[in-house]
């Protein structure tokens, strides 16, 4: 099993040809490649093609599962290169078929009107418990192998502000709040600090369409998958500081759930939104 705690090391891309890069993911035990990691990772392949410009939005489609054992390449097509913004596609591939794939937009910087939400309330990130001490509260009822599944070694600090109980879910309010921030340094480059944050805006976020339901990982027969992914970025940002994900699911039906997210610094400012599309279906 390879684990690691450093995004940019796990974030790394090798050129293969000119448009052309390779990426792996860690062998952490799950049969599935994290979808923020190759979030992520495309991000970072059509970073490498677009000089002096900055990403401000990203849509991504998860097409089949990413196998952990097997390398991903990453295809960059250059679709167009403007007085002002730049588009770049890019397939994900393994074993001659494309698992994901992404469009992305890059802008030169410039000033321009502002405004953004409110930061909702919530507990500070110190303040609240890491997944391991949450899970290790709740004594009996938790298996030793969840508790070491939980300690291992992993590159985003979670902390949610009201965690389910994973063998003993309720139906909760679809709407969440959980503060991420990255544990190894990322440095200035915004480049980094983009795919770091598209990693993590995958992680805890499916989860708020499965709340009002009492769903949980864990439970029997449930079939949970991304299908789609988008991500608009409004403001430079260090996600080696505490960033609060606020999220809400405003719909499910038909086998599907959509959750949106906004993500905050401590001092309020709104960096992203964030929305995505799941399967969500209970199989008996």
């Amino acid at each position: 099993m390879q684990t690691t705690e450093n995004l940019a090391d796990i974030l790394d891309l090798e050129p293969i040809e000119v448009n052309l890069f390779r990426g792996v993911s860690p062998n952490d035990g799950f049969p599935r490649i994290f979808g923020g990691l190759v979030i992520a990772q495309a991000l970072l392949a059509a970073y490498k093609t677009v000089p002096e410009r900055v990403c401000h939005s990203l849509h991504a489609y998860f097409i089949r599962p990413g196998d952990v054992t097997a390398p991903v390449l990453y295809e960059v097509e250059r679709a167009r290169d403007g007085g002002t913004f730049t588009t770049r596609r890019v397939a994900a591939i393994q074993h001659g078929e494309q698992i994901f794939n992404l469009a992305a937009s890059f802008q030169t910087p410039e000033e321009g009107f502002e405004h953004q939400s409110a930061m909702p309330d919530a507990p500070a990130p110190d303040s609240l418990p890491t997944e391991t001490e949450f899970l290790k509260s709740l004594g009996d009822q938790i298996h030793p192998k969840m508790i070491a599944l939980s300690e291992r070694p992993r590159p985003v600090d979670v902390r949610w502000v009201d965690m389910q109980n994973p063998v003993a879910p309720v139906k909760k309010s679809g709407t969440k709040e959980v503060w991420l921030r990255a544990k190894a340094p990322l440095g200035d480059d915004i480049k980094m600090q983009q795919a770091a944050l598209a990693y993590a805006s995958d992680m805890a976020f499916m989860e708020s369409a499965l709340r009002p339901h009492g769903l949980i990982w864990t439970t029997p027969g449930l079939q949970a998958a991304s299908l789609d992914h988008a991500m608009w970025f409004h403001q430079p940002f260090d996600f080696n500081q505490w960033t609060l994900f606020a999220q809400d699911s405003p719909a499910a039906s038909h086998g599907r759930g959509l959750v949106r997210g906004q993500m905050f610094s401590q001092d309020g400012k709104l960096l992203a939104s964030v929305a995505q599309e799941c399967l969500m279906r209970v199989r008996k």
